[in-house]
């Protein structure tokens, strides 16, 4: 576990960087671009996110799944596994770009009234699109070689510092349009790609043969079965997990202008789930290690560990983000229209409580022998969000996706949590669960109380340090988590607040 612990804190604070990269990249661009230009930046991500998922017909599970076994049986140079994940990958984007031809005059029909930037633009989502199922491939290969630290500097600083580089050559003149911003943006994700490749290939792990392995003999059919299902499931996820913002700028009344309105509130509660990414990076290795060996205990503790250290970061930057929003906006000159972004965020921001809190339930059963239940919940979600998405945003406007979300993964996680329970006596809740959700609504409460809102950034800083305090002295206090306490002591220790113990 402290591998994994190491890993886990080390990306998460490059995360953390990342984000604060990317917080100031949203008020240089909310400051210098319009609420539907913002709009169209967001549709680029959610667009090429889904057809990532639709393109790369089940290969991360592929290795996620069945790396050890290339590892251990295969030496290096005949070791073909990514050489059919990048030619899968390839073939499978050729498709989503024939298929993006093919019905281009369906999305003229459906966008070109409320959202034309979209339709403007349409071609340069591809170019996007392949980058980022490129790096994503690339990232899923370095995942199980523990690069994890290193793919999400890539994606999470490297990435943001270009497109604060193009935000700022805008600002200062030198691109003189929004024009020519987007087609350089479209290509930034394909700029990491090919940097995560050649640091790959400069430390010897990229090998490509077309010679067919003994392994991938071995285990043709299981790995094309498997690949299959779980791709499934995983596109469906992913399709009902970005769908919102697409149905927005479809139906809505104003388009793209509210999808960068929903878009903010998407961004700031990614906050709230910076940790899974590097929780999931560091743990998809070892699960699938634990399952080759059959060592379900192992399992179980990262199952746990990873909901209880999920939970606690999830729940203190939902409340801290909550408390400080409408401070947040004005105190840093964010367009009125985005203070509209509160209500979407709650609920998006607690959806990301409760799947962060089920800890890394996804992983544990798409690295299982049982990973065809993926598929299921994933067909199930799909069938539940994708209607619910479009009535409700129909309905009540496009706050309509948060809400729908929120009940919809709700339900995907709790059937997951039960299968697990039911398949191998494996759960992620313990009595520190409820503590945890104990002392973040007593800090809540207490910090409300004493801080009213409207008060600039001097309130954000007191009402911050004030919850922090009272959340932090409760974790520590009542030792809810195995992870954070060597991390708390190691940090006394270093500052010189915890002396040595002597014979």
């Amino acid at each position: 576990m402290s591998t994994i612990r190491r890993q886990s804190i080390l990306s998460s604070a490059l995360v953390y960087v990342g984000f604060a990269l990317g917080f100031l990249y949203t008020l240089l661009f909310t400051k210098w671009f319009t609420p539907a230009e913002y709009g169209l930046v967001n549709m680029f991500m959610s667009l090429a996110t889904i057809m990532f998922f639709a393109s790369n017909l089940g290969v991360p599970t592929f290795v996620y799944k069945f790396f050890p076994y290339y590892r251990d049986r295969l030496p290096r140079e005949k070791n073909d596994m990514l050489t059919w994940v990048l030619l899968t990958g390839i073939l499978g984007f050729g498709l989503i770009i024939v298929g993006g031809l093919l019905f281009k005059g369906l999305v003229i029909r459906k966008f070109s009234a409320e959202s034309p930037e979209f339709v403007k633009y349409y071609y340069l989502i591809f170019p996007f699109g392949f980058g980022f199922s490129l790096y994503s491939l690339l990232e899923a290969y370095a995942w199980q070689l523990q690069k994890g630290i290193l793919t999400n500097y890539f994606k999470e600083v490297q990435f943001r510092l270009f497109n604060i580089l193009l935000v700022l050559l805008f600002s200062l003149g030198v691109l003189r349009s929004f024009d020519l911003f987007i087609k350089l943006y479209a290509f930034g994700y394909l700029i990491i790609a090919l940097c995560l490749f050649f640091y790959l290939a400069a430390i010897g792990e990229i090998h490509f043969t077309l010679e067919v392995s003994k392994v991938t003999r071995r285990f043709r059919r299981k790995i094309l079965l498997q690949a299959g299902m779980v791709w499934g499931g995983q596109m469906l996820y992913n399709l009902s997990l970005y769908i919102g913002q697409i149905i927005i700028a479809a139906v809505v009344p104003g388009g793209l202008k509210y999808v960068g309105i929903y878009g903010l509130a998407q961004i700031v509660s990614s906050l709230v789930q910076a940790p899974q990414r590097a929780v999931v990076s560091a743990a998809i290795g070892p699960l699938s290690s634990a399952w080759k060996e059959k060592d379900h205990g192992r399992v179980n503790r990262i199952y746990q560990r990873s909901s209880i250290n999920q939970l606690i970061f999830s729940l203190a930057m939902f409340v801290l983000i909550w408390i400080n929003f409408t401070d947040g906006v004005r105190t840093f000159h964010l367009k009125p229209d985005y203070l509209l972004a509160q209500n979407a965020f709650f609920f998006i921001g607690l959806m990301r409580v409760v799947d962060m809190g089920t800890g890394v339930n996804n992983q544990v059963i798409y690295t299982s022998t049982y990973w065809r239940f993926d598929f299921y919940t994933g067909v199930l979600l799909a069938i539940l969000t994708i209607p619910m998405n479009y009535f409700l945003t129909k309905s009540i406007g496009f706050i309509g996706p948060a809400v729908a979300d929120l009940i919809t993964f709700s339900i995907y996680n709790a059937i997951r949590w039960v299968f697990l329970y039911w398949k191998f006596g494996m759960q992620p809740f313990t009595l520190k669960t409820l503590y945890t959700l104990f002392v973040g609504g007593a800090a809540w409460w207490i910090t409300e109380t004493l801080f009213a809102a409207d008060g600039g950034f001097g309130k954000i800083i007191l009402r911050s340090g004030c919850f922090m305090l009272l959340y932090g002295a409760g974790v520590l206090g009542l030792k809810l988590s195995d992870d954070i306490l060597p991390v708390w002591n190691t940090v006394k220790k270093r500052l010189g607040l915890r002396k040595e113990m002597t014979p």
